[in-house]
């Protein structure tokens, strides 16, 4: 029984395969501009499936953009900002990996 006036616990309703497809493609364009405006993109991300979608989100602006891209998640938030630039031995970059690639 909750105490009077409170309000019940929020539940979350699991993505679909086919939304998860549709969130992670229609965010790329989004994440992609703010990181090219500021350098990094913070959003709310409370949930592990949240933080998974987001860490896709990063892999795939990093491939469009050619640029190692990183992401950062507390439990309240992930922040994606542009990471350090990759180098060989004869001094080319190699390929960007986020930080779930690790």
């Amino acid at each position: 029984m909750r105490p009077p006036g409170t309000q019940p616990a929020a539940r979350h309703t699991p993505l679909s395969a086919e939304e998860k497809v549709r969130a992670e493609a229609n965010f790329v364009p989004l994440v992609a501009e703010h990181l090219r405006s500021g350098g990094r993109f913070r959003v709310s991300a409370d949930t592990p499936e949240m933080v998974e979608l987001f860490q896709g989100v990063a892999r795939r602006v990093g491939d469009l953009l050619g640029r190692p891209v990183v992401s950062y998640a507390n439990g309240r938030y992930i922040v994606i900002a542009f990471g350090e630039q990759a180098t060989t031995s004869d001094g080319a970059g190699g390929r960007p990996r986020s930080s779930s690639e690790a």
